[in-house]
């Protein structure tokens, strides 16, 4: 597909290795696992080295397909970690101690488990000082047996409390939590940001993970929520934390993408002056329902879902089945009283907000998008923001919007977007192949391009519901709804470059053909 090429073109970054320039050319299908490695050889580093990134004024960046591309004149530094210096007893060690971290948090009979688990530990610790770990190691380790039988040790049954990663199998099975999530830096957000902040034309390519969390916790600052709900500023870490673990590495449906909903999110309360207009609490909902909207996302649609029989698909009876999905995992990491960012609200008042972020999340089901689309136009004329019924259907419309914002973006934003896209749905479409089932058109490399995926979108879906929503907020027409306008008559002139050169191509071949017969 020519149009669609850039999507494969390997990605550069260049590091700076003992002083000189080192180019590194990896592909954007790489896996995170792939680069680290990569990354290891570049810099003279062991290949199983656990490493991290910084960029020039020494900020982490992520090491991942989609991490910022830098200049030979901004080099990158790879350095090993302080966790990979411990050598391969300590990481055995520490795998043992994660799995039985993880058996407590899967319990709810701890008791019945303690004897095993302390003689288990007691054989461990003998094997890590009869291998001869280093004197610091094995105290080191000790610690940690100690932190362990503690915890295990203060409870008498129920549930370990961790702030964990849920991980799911591609059946969408919850396997086994991680016990903890180590702290993300904490970046100042200079003016200029936090005003940037609330613009569609925020440039969300710029900022790797850790300045993304910090940039969510401030949004939930700023806008009145901590105070609202009460939160424990470390609570929201923890919590943001945890959404980002459970966001996969996915082209498209991806921890930048969630960041891009949120963001466009605050925008928007921001834009249409919506602080004035809903209750905090709407707010609050507004903001958890993006950062949660597409939690553990497969990377494979409801249609695929659906057709391959998969376990989603079974468990929610065809019915929406990635949306509820995201509304039980984002549930389940509430569920954990360290990232429960509700814990400090009134049981009643717990109920509605769950209620109503599971109404917002399931509203993004694009199986759903003309019946909602067709009651907020029957009560946008005569919108009524002290009607419950009315301010629930604008928040269903508001995450839809936000849900597929990117054409507000200004093209260098907007653009990249596209190629995750296609992307993911050429890996699905070839997998739907493989597997016999039924392939959309606009998911197939064979006949999709950019241009013919992206105008009947805008034209036909993009356009008339922000149109809908400029009747309720005027303001939005300049920043967003034009610049849709512009990117449809940009797709159109791309798609008309397209046909000439398909005419042109097709001409010459029937030239060379009867060039050919004439002989």
């Amino acid at each position: 597909m020519g149009s669609g090429s850039s999507s494969y073109a390997p990605k550069t970054i260049y590091l700076d290795v003992d002083g000189k320039v080192q180019k590194v050319l990896f592909s954007r299908h790489c896996s995170p696992c792939d680069i680290k490695e990569l990354l290891c050889s570049s810099s003279n580093i062991p290949r199983n080295t656990a490493i991290m990134m910084v960029n020039p004024e020494g900020a982490l960046v992520s090491i991942d397909p989609t991490m910022p591309t830098n200049t030979p004149n901004s080099l990158y530094k790879v350095i090993p970690s302080s966790a990979g210096q411990l050598g391969e007893k300590e990481d055995m060690f520490q795998t043992v101690i994660s799995q039985v971290a993880e058996q407590f948090s899967r319990a709810f009979r701890i008791n019945e488990l303690k004897t095993e688990v302390t003689n288990r530990l007691a054989m461990l610790e003998k094997r890590v000082e009869l291998e001869g770990l280093k004197v610091i190691e094995i105290e080191k380790c000790k610690n940690d047996l100690k932190k362990l039988r503690d915890e295990m040790t203060s409870r008498a049954g129920g549930r370990v409390n961790c702030p964990c990663k849920y991980n799911f199998s591609d059946d969408g099975k919850k396997l086994t939590p991680r016990r903890d999530v180590p702290s993300y830096p904490k970046y100042t957000l200079s003016q200029e940001t936090i005003e940037a902040l609330k613009k569609p034309t925020f440039d969300v390519w710029h900022w790797e993970h850790n300045e993304m969390l910090s940039c969510l916790e401030y949004m939930y600052h700023d806008l009145g929520l901590v105070k609202e709900f009460n939160m424990n500023p470390i609570t929201l870490k923890r919590w943001l934390l945890g959404i980002q673990e459970n966001y996969r590495s996915n082209p498209f449906h991806n921890f930048r993408h969630c960041f891009c909903v949120s963001q466009m999110m605050y925008g928007m309360i921001h834009l249409c002056n919506l602080q004035e207009k809903l209750t905090l609490t709407d707010l609050g909902i507004l903001m958890t329902a993006a950062v949660c909207h597409d939690l553990d996302h497969p990377g494979y649609n409801n249609t695929y879902q659906i057709n391959a029989r998969t376990e989603l698909a079974v468990r929610y009876n065809d019915i929406s089945p990635l949306e509820n999905h995201h509304c039980a995992v984002a549930f389940q990491i509430l569920s954990l009283p360290e990232c429960n960012i509700f814990a400090n609200v009134d049981p009643e008042a717990f109920k509605k907000i769950r209620q109503a972020i599971i109404t917002l999340i399931l509203a993004t089901d694009m199986a759903r998008h003309g019946e909602i689309l067709d009651s907020f136009k029957h009560k946008v004329d005569n919108f009524d923001f002290t009607n419950e019924e009315h301010v629930t259907c604008l928040k269903m419309v508001l995450i839809k919007c936000c849900d597929i914002s990117n054409e507000v973006r200004p093209t260098e934003v907007a653009e990249p977007w596209v190629d995750c896209l296609l992307e993911e749905y050429f890996i699905q479409s070839d997998r739907e192949k493989s597997e016999g089932l039924p392939v959309a058109a606009f998911m197939d490399r064979d006949k999709v391009t950019k241009p013919t995926a992206q105008i009947g979108f805008i034209k036909f879906v993009l356009i008339p519901m922000f149109e809908t929503v400029m009747k309720l907020f005027p303001q939005i027409e300049e920043i967003m709804v034009q610049p849709l306008r512009d990117s449809r008559d940009h797709y159109e002139e791309l798609k008309q470059i397209d046909d000439a050169m398909s005419e042109a191509q097709k001409k010459k071949s029937e030239n060379m053909s009867l060039g050919g017969k004439k002989k």
